[in-house]
């Protein structure tokens, strides 16, 4: 789990994020950032029933995408709202698979800062 301080719980503060938010997408993955300088670093992960039926995949997708933001969590610059949602396909993806789009899609957002 990510620390409590750094979740998207709401769906209000999902919405400002996806309202406000800068878009980037890869392969199996899309990213929302909204840069926020009056709040810590909190992000959110959406996983829909498109890639999956089944919960067990879903939950498992989302646990890979959580070990990677815990990775490199000191790396991230601290003033972003991000959303996370995984597309369809995404269910045949392995965990590096995953680990390398999610950290080109953060690079590319100019979120993650060095390596």
């Amino acid at each position: 789990m990510l620390p409590s301080q750094h979740r998207l719980r709401r769906r209000s503060e999902f919405e400002i994020v996806y309202s406000r938010g800068r878009r980037f997408q890869s392969r199996y993955l899309a990213l929302r950032a909204y840069r926020d300088t009056k709040s810590p670093l909190r992000i959110g992960i959406t996983v829909s029933l498109k890639v999956s039926k089944r919960a067990v995949i879903r939950n498992r997708i989302r646990r890979q995408i959580r070990a990677v933001l815990r990775q490199c969590l000191s790396q991230l610059d601290q003033c972003w709202q991000l959303v996370i949602s995984v597309r369809p396909g995404a269910d045949a993806c392995s965990y590096w698979q995953l680990e390398q789009e999610l950290k080109t899609l953060l690079t590319d957002a100019e979120v993650l800062h060095g390596d």
